[in-house]
């Protein structure tokens, strides 16, 4: 998956968990640009009685570096605030909360927002209402009108969320993580013995029906970039205090001393599939300029030498390639630096030299018309997909197996022919597979399912 549960640690500690970032010029508002940081994987819409929500010890910050040294030169700061009405009672809601202002509400959440610019910081919100989580038709009638609620313009074209969304993010789980046993390929796998393409089988959609929360963020582009340099680096991170201590007398944490980073997510994938189990809690804890360390994961991916062994005589060129001992720079240029100009047509999203993970976003390119955009970004023709920046709806899954696998291998060595079967890639999901429908504008994903309505 992008990056639920990607480290030991971290898969331990959900309300610090980052799952999924985006960054993308907004459709409908083309002279800003959009940031989504998801967080809390995996929930079970019928969550009650303490339904999900941001944790109030966990300083959340969405990053950008436009100078391309790997480091924040502006960060935005996201802290929380819960409120209980009524500690008497045990239900989240006493009535239907029609409104954010309800008194049926019992537990309710709230944040500040601070920009952090070099060495300047400003508060941009304070105490800017969540929305609820989706109970159900009698606790939460009128859903929609309660998010739109809580999404709040703070003057200066800046308008932030953050509440819960429905999971965008489509996988297949099951396959993927049953050694890659992809079901469009599955006859093609060496545990079944077969080596005939028989064509695509549905996949099955693991995160659909399941929620997350998201934080998200619309500014104009002309604040987070440097004039001349339309290429930004954008992660998140998740930073607990150091010390954590259990007050037995008073029954609660006690969180003292500096905040230090436990989650950080740029790329999709990387920590959780390309990244050793022996070094992922390090990366989680460490900023993108440090990730010099993990190069070696990127340019020699474990991934792209597991494919020709669990499906023999399918990727024979990925193979030659693997055992060729070549460092991927195709894939160091997506990853860790971005694509300079002269690979692709009239495209590049380069930083600069330094290695680091962040989804790199060219400003300059604008939306692709839904009805032109294609869910496999740059490999589809695309310049303003992934991973020029991620829309909410692009197949990353798809796009990074078929890059792994030697589809984006000749931008460096044109010589090489990639597999037949790696343009082919995929688990066999579009944004079809996700039951809740995207949205055209700010926050972009969809409604949460609710408890009540959830099939499971």
């Amino acid at each position: 998956m992008s990056s639920h549960r990607e480290a030991p640690e971290i898969s331990k500690d959900p309300v610090a968990d980052s799952t999924d970032v985006y960054a993308f010029v907004s459709p409908d508002k083309p002279d800003a640009v959009t940031l989504i940081a998801n967080y809390i994987p995996l929930q079970s819409p019928a969550g009650g009685p303490n339904f999900y929500e941001f944790g109030d010890d966990v300083l959340y910050q969405i990053h950008i570096d436009n100078d391309g040294d790997g480091q924040a030169d502006i960060s935005y700061r996201f802290r929380f605030s819960t409120q209980v009405v009524n500690p008497d009672t045990f239900l989240y809601n006493t009535g239907p909360i029609e409104s954010l202002s309800s008194p049926n509400w019992n537990r309710r959440q709230s944040y500040d927002v601070t920009v952090v610019n070099g060495s300047s910081q400003s508060t941009l919100g304070t105490g800017l209402a969540c929305p609820p989580c989706n109970i159900g038709p009698l606790s939460t009638p009128d859903y929609p009108s309660l998010a739109a609620a809580a999404a709040h313009s703070l003057g200066g074209g800046v308008t932030v969320f953050a509440g819960q969304r429905a999971e965008g993010f489509y996988v297949d789980l099951g396959a993927i993580f049953d050694l890659a046993d992809l079901r469009p390929f599955e006859n093609l796998h060496a545990q079944y013995g077969l080596n005939v393409f028989s064509g695509p089988a549905p996949g099955v959609n693991a995160t659909d029906h399941l929620n997350v929360h998201s934080i998200a963020i619309q500014v104009p582009i002309s604040s987070v970039t440097r004039s001349g340099h339309p290429s930004i680096g954008v992660w998140t991170t998740a930073s607990r205090q150091r010390v954590r201590l259990w007050d037995a007398d008073n029954g609660e944490d006690v969180n003292v001393g500096p905040f230090r980073q436990v989650s950080r997510l740029g790329n999709p994938l990387v920590n959780e599939v390309l990244i050793p189990l022996g070094k992922k809690d390090q990366w989680n804890s460490l900023p993108p300029d440090d990730d010099k360390l993990f190069a070696v994961y990127v340019t020699q991916p474990g991934v792209a030498a597991l494919l020709p062994a669990l499906y023999p005589g399918v990727f024979p060129n990925l193979a030659a390639l693997v055992a060729s001992g070549k460092p991927r720079a195709d894939l160091e240029a997506i990853l860790l630096t971005g694509i300079p100009s002269g690979l692709i047509t009239g495209f590049q999203n380069l930083t600069g030299p330094v290695l680091a993970d962040m989804l790199r976003l060219n400003t300059s390119i604008p939306p692709t018309p839904a009805v032109k955009q294609s869910i496999y970004g740059l490999l589809g023709g695309d310049l303003a997909g992934f991973p020029n920046g991620r829309r909410v709806t692009d197949d990353v899954v798809a796009i990074e197996l078929r890059a792994i696998a030697g589809v984006t291998y000749p931008l460096i060595d044109k010589s090489f022919k990639p597999d037949d079967a790696a343009a082919k890639l995929t688990d066999g999901l579009t944004p079809a597979s996700v039951s809740s429908r995207y949205l055209s504008q700010f926050p972009y994903l969809g409604v949460p399912y609710s408890g009540f309505d959830n099939p499971s």
